[in-house]
């Protein structure tokens, strides 16, 4: 039996596009991308209730590899969902601010942000650059959800403009998420 977790790609508000690091990793490494009814009016009950109903399909632990508004949508999701112990670990990228002013109106679900600490081991990437979220708000939900802190420099959103390409060291990130066995119990 292949114990394996499956890795879940949780893309954010708009979906990720082909450039993507998201998008690339899903046709080179068979990642499985959970796909929301609504890409463009992202609601949190809805996009909670997808996830809890892929996490629940899948037959071996699953590791989440968020980006943006996935961030979030993982805090949430582990706020609430009895099936996090199917969650081995959690690649956070880039998170979204919902609170900030220009996003509150599109994004109105969203706030506030969850901030709890996450019951499985994971790690946040940030930018310093970040037009969506300040460098200060991404360490603040690292410590809050108990990530540990991965500094990508000035590298903006960590998206397809950031021209990463396959994103080598976010795969590095995420493999140390996958060989991570022991259980994870916050801070």
């Amino acid at each position: 039996m292949d114990t394996s977790p499956q890795v879940l790609l949780l893309p954010g508000w708009q979906n990720s596009g082909p450039d993507h690091w998201q998008s690339r990793w899903e046709a080179t490494h068979g990642y499985v991308r959970v796909e929301q009814h609504d890409w463009m009016h992202p609601l949190r009950g809805d996009w909670i209730t997808r996830l809890e109903e892929v996490v629940l399909a899948q037959s071996a632990p699953c590791v989440l590899v968020a980006h943006s508004l996935g961030c979030l949508l993982v805090a949430a999701w582990a706020a609430c969902s009895r099936n996090t112990h199917r969650v081995q670990g959690a690649l956070l990228v880039a998170p979204g601010d919902a609170e900030r002013e220009e996003l509150r109106p599109v994004l109105h679900s969203w706030s506030p942000v969850v901030l709890q600490a996450l019951p499985f081991a994971s790690a946040l990437a940030g930018s310093h650059n970040d037009p969506y979220c300040s460098l200060e708000r991404a360490k603040a939900f690292a410590h809050a959800w108990g990530a540990r802190w991965h500094d990508c420099g000035h590298a903006g959103h960590i998206n397809a403009d950031s021209q990463l390409g396959d994103w080598p060291a976010g795969q590095a990130l995420l493999q140390t998420l996958i060989s991570h066995k022991e259980p994870h119990h916050g801070h």
